[in-house]
């Protein structure tokens, strides 16, 4: 086995590291890596109803789609990640109990009574630590999870904050619980690069034959051509939603205006508008117009205001039609 700690923080390197050591490495891995601030949603989810889209465009975090199912979890320095990418095929081998044994037994030597909790989180005192998801994939098994160490939970509970009433659909929905902070339960300060250094000791340990391993030149060259080709890509990351329902309505100057879309693959493929408002144009050419595009803000943006969106609703705002669109 290979122990692996990132030297990186960006998000979509740090996911595309997984499936470069499942496609390329014949040896089993132990990784740990951290992220600056980024949401990593669950391979069956739909991207746009699981964020906060404001407040992710506002701070412009990365949102990285993973090869595992599951929910939505946010990443900042603060939150630990560890994954496991094994040789091993069988469900038993698989399971969440053994590969979150390495982060339980740690903190039961730092006098925390945590403990897996349902299929596979860990929680302290009945709030959720840490979050599991594993799938079976190239021929290996990954498991992953993250530690809530001393992640800024108020940014985490806007990250997430999303407006699920627009959105119909059938794709996995997050599960919100109550959550905490390792670092809130210790006895006594710990920064987190000793955490981190609690973990690895133990799960060298636990595997005696784990050699310390460092990215080479080529690994992290082909490691950022693959984040840059699709796990920084919007096709990825937004595109491989599953099929879902867009409704919402509104009122500004121009009179009342409902929105409906219906998007497949993160393509526009039926739009339909509604409402009270006095248009001076047919409005199936400006359901024509975004036919075909895709569910993307900046895409939308500029066919509404190429198509000058004013003259099929009036006194509307280009914020107030993209804001009912996403």
């Amino acid at each position: 086995m290979l122990s692996i700690i990132s030297p990186y923080r960006y998000a979509p390197f740090n996911i595309a590291s997984e499936e470069y050591i499942l496609k390329g490495f014949s040896e089993d891995v132990f990784l740990m890596y951290i992220n600056d601030p980024s949401i990593i949603v669950g391979k069956h989810q739909n991207t746009l109803a699981e964020i906060n889209l404001d407040w992710v465009n506002t701070h412009k975090i990365p949102v990285v789609r993973r090869l595992t199912g599951g929910g939505s979890v946010f990443h900042d320095p603060g939150n630990l990640n560890f994954s496991f990418l094994m040789n091993e095929g069988d469900e038993q081998s698989r399971s969440f109990e053994r590969y979150t044994r390495p982060v339980l037994e740690v903190l039961h030597d730092l006098g925390i009574h945590a403990q897996l909790e349902g299929r596979n989180d860990l929680t302290i005192e009945g709030r959720k630590f840490s979050g599991n998801a594993k799938t079976f994939v190239y021929g290996k098994t990954l498991q992953h999870g993250t530690i809530l160490y001393a992640s800024q939970i108020g940014d985490l509970s806007e990250a997430l904050k999303v407006k699920a009433h627009k959105f119909s659909d059938k794709a996995v929905k997050s599960i919100r619980a109550r959550v905490t902070n390792v670092s809130e339960h210790l006895s006594e300060p710990l920064p987190l690069s000793e955490f981190v250094a609690l973990i690895r000791k133990k799960v060298h340990s636990l595997y005696p034959e784990i050699k310390d391993y460092s990215y080479t030149e080529t690994d992290i060259a082909a490691i950022e051509q693959l984040a840059k080709q699709k796990y920084a890509s919007w096709e990825w990351n937004f595109g491989k939603s599953p099929r879902y329902n867009l409704s919402h309505e509104f009122r500004c100057k121009a009179g009342i205006i409902e929105i409906y879309l219906q998007v497949n693959k993160g393509i526009i493929e039926e739009v339909s508008i509604f409402g009270d408002f006095f248009s001076s144009r047919d409005i199936h050419e400006f359901e024509a117009a975004l036919t075909g595009l895709p569910h993307n803000r900046e895409a939308v943006m500029e066919t509404l205001i190429r198509m000058d969106y004013r003259s099929f609703f009036g006194a509307v705002e280009l914020d107030e039609l993209l804001d009912a669109m996403f």
